[in-house]
């Protein structure tokens, strides 16, 4: 084992969530608008998200970290499309509650959906687990999808 083996596993952690943090606040204060919205009956209540995206980004970043470790050739590929996919995430938030644009969301989200599922693919190639603890972040993405199509369409 690797003395500092443990040191990816923090900084890809705390990157996710320093940057989601950092969306997080700078979309605070749109956050009043959001919640005069008309939304889906199934819309979680809002103490929900911020705990559901902290378990999602520290599952991606150990997830990051074994793909970081790996010796894969494909490795860079794989980063790539991580911080690609991550970066299509953060802007989402701007688009749907900063500008709200919730057409132009919802279609951002697709585009975030085929990015994570190009990750898991390729985290696949390289380690399955690393892949495997993509899912439920896939899953709440797609979610996230009929929600923001339903904040569309009922608004």
């Amino acid at each position: 084992m690797k003395k500092k083996f443990w040191k990816p596993y923090a900084a890809f952690i705390l990157f996710n969530l320093a940057a989601s943090g950092l969306v997080g606040w700078a979309t605070s204060g749109a956050m009043k608008a959001y919640e005069s919205v008309k939304k889906s009956s199934l819309t979680p209540p809002s103490f929900v998200f911020p705990i559901v995206w902290t378990l999602l980004y520290t599952l991606m970043g150990i997830s990051a970290a074994m793909i970081y470790q790996s010796e894969s050739p494909y490795r860079k590929r794989a980063l790539t499309i991580y911080f690609i996919q991550l970066l299509v995430n953060l802007v989402w938030s701007f688009l749907f509650f900063n500008l709200q644009m919730y057409g132009l969301s919802f279609f951002w989200l697709l585009l975030l959906l085929v990015l994570i599922f190009d990750m898991i693919v390729t985290f696949y190639s390289i380690n399955r687990a690393a892949a495997l603890l993509q899912i439920p972040y896939l899953i709440w993405v797609a979610f996230a999808g009929y929600l923001a199509y339903s904040v569309w369409i009922l608004n």
